[in-house]
């Protein structure tokens, strides 16, 4: 073989390697828009991870993931939605109504794998729950028929009130419908019910001082983002002021608050986790049916209700499915 022949096969098959890792698919990248703060979704984030790796889909190694937070403003969630769609990510991850809402409007090619607590088709993200259609789909939590579950809970811990306060965000797309459902429960129940709009982190103490003021004796938060960036802030001011007050989410109990109801909002980001790595693996949102929960979930915590002066009923410390003491 001639020198100049070795030297350029010697050149081409060192060039194969490069060649070889240039054709290589680039990693995918999931987009992860939350209404939340980062903070206050991290359990919810590595219950997704958990999910992904159950669909063989470990982060760093066979996917990214690109976190994308509102801090509750949901007037932020159109830019960073508008941000992941540059960003060319293979799967938009939506936690909450309003950050599904904003990927549903900022792509319709983009597979969205969501987590919302209302009906998904009521909100126009799914055509319906067992055929989405488009490019949507993921879990709903069904949070809007639980508000007035946790009215009924609060009213079963609090037999001889008078008023009970309710937390509602206006921002919310669905407020005009959760108002709704709670004024129709507390109609059924005679319950007389006081609501507190809260759409920034700065209205919360004087939603707190109106409740004082109107001498309500009790508290539900509904299931809203802003809620749970301002879960430890909303534990502090009912300890504080002594407002028995019941939860969407079980982390507000274990931080101290009274008591929850709800779905297993981890389960159902495993779920959405395990949604994703099938869309990665080239199924279609269209052909996945939206998931719902078939279990949930009341924690009650008998230290803060001792510190309430609360006799607890029977009846719901046999309905409780964990009891923390």
């Amino acid at each position: 073989m001639r020198r100049r022949e070795f030297i350029t096969l010697a050149g081409s098959a060192a060039a194969w390697p490069l060649a070889a890792r240039a054709q290589q698919p680039a990693m995918p990248v999931i987009g992860f828009l939350n209404s939340s703060s980062a903070d206050a979704a991290a359990n919810r984030v590595n219950a997704f991870r958990k999910g992904l790796r159950e669909s063989g889909y470990v982060e760093g190694r066979d996917v990214g993931i690109e976190l994308r937070s509102a801090d509750g403003l949901y007037e932020r969630l159109p830019t960073l939605a508008a941000d992941l769609v540059r960003r060319g990510v293979a799967v938009i991850v939506a936690g909450g109504g309003p950050a599904a809402r904003a990927a549903k409007a900022a792509t319709a090619t983009i597979p969205i794998v969501f987590n919302v607590g209302v009906d998904p088709v009521t909100i126009g993200l799914v055509a319906s729950i067992g055929r989405p259609g488009g490019n949507a789909t993921g879990t709903s939590v069904i949070n809007r028929e639980l508000d007035a579950k946790r009215l009924e809970i609060l009213r079963e811990l609090l037999p001889t009130a008078s008023m009970v306060a309710v937390l509602l965000n206006p921002n919310n797309p669905s407020a005009e419908i959760l108002s709704g459902d709670i004024k129709t429960a507390a109609n059924g129940l005679g319950q007389q019910i006081l609501v507190l709009n809260v759409g920034t982190d700065h209205d919360l103490d004087t939603a707190i001082v109106h409740l004082l003021q109107r001498h309500a004796d009790g508290l539900v938060v509904t299931d809203d983002p802003l809620f749970i960036v301002q879960g430890v802030k909303l534990v502090e001011l009912a300890a504080r002021h002594k407002i028995p007050t019941i939860y969407a989410w079980r982390e507000n109990v274990d931080a101290g608050g009274l008591i929850s109801h709800g779905a297993s909002i981890t389960y159902a980001y495993r779920q959405v986790g395990i949604y994703a790595g099938r869309i990665l693996r080239g199924a279609k949102p269209s052909d996945l049916p939206v998931l719902e929960p078939t279990k949930f979930e009341t924690v009650l915590n008998l230290r803060t209700a001792k510190a309430l002066g609360l006799d607890v009923p029977t009846s719901i410390l046999l309905r409780a499915d964990e009891v923390i003491e």
